[in-house]
Formats: structure tokens, sequence, C-alpha cells
């Protein structure tokens, strides 16, 4: 299914590499080969992610726009590459900053519903 001029398809999952090998509040991915970077982060659609961390693990993940608290990133459990344990976690979007043809995805605290 190709993608929409301003976002993605439904079926799309997208690369977000992430400068940490977890996520917490302030913490940044990115997002690569949005087809409009900056009407997606605008006006964001749900997506899939694969979010690939500092240590090369890589986690599924979903940003979804219909959770109560807004914007949030939905992460489900993982281990690090040092064998870390990390509990599944939704999180808040604080920012969606285009920067180039990638957006920059700003965590902000965990969701609390």
């Amino acid at each position: 299914m190709p993608s929409s001029p301003i976002g993605p398809t439904e079926s799309d999952t997208y690369m977000a590499v992430c400068g940490h090998t977890h996520l917490f509040p302030g913490a940044r991915c990115r997002v690569q080969g949005l087809p409009d970077p900056h009407a997606f982060a605008g006006a964001p659609a749900p997506i899939d992610l694969d979010l690939r961390f500092s240590d090369a693990v890589i986690s599924e993940a979903r940003l979804s726009t219909e959770h109560p608290a807004g914007l949030v990133l939905a992460v489900p459990a993982y281990t690090t590459g040092a064998g870390t344990s990390i509990g599944g976690r939704t999180w808040v979007v604080r920012a969606l900053t285009p920067i180039g043809d990638e957006v920059e995805v700003t965590i902000g605290g965990a969701s609390r519903t």
C-alpha cells in the first residue's frame, strides 16, 4: 500500500534511532523514512516503529494519537544488549520536531492512564 503524501499508511513501520539503551523523560529518538516529516510533526498519525537503541537492540513500538493522555509511545518489554530487562511502558510524547528528513520524538513522562 503506498504512503499518503503527508503521512504513513496503516501498514507502514518506520525505524526510529534512539540515543540511549532505554527511554526516559527527555530521551529523543529520530523517526526515519516518513514521506513528509514536517506535515507529520504538525499532524501526527498513529504509526508502528522499530526503535533501534544505542546498543543495537531493536524493539517494536507504537506511536498513538488515541490515548487519553494524548500523543504517546507504547513500548513493550524488552532486554538491553547488556541483559537488563526493561518493562513495557507507555510514554507521553512531549514534542515532535522535524529535523531535515527525520522527525525527532522527545519523550515526556510515563503515562499514568
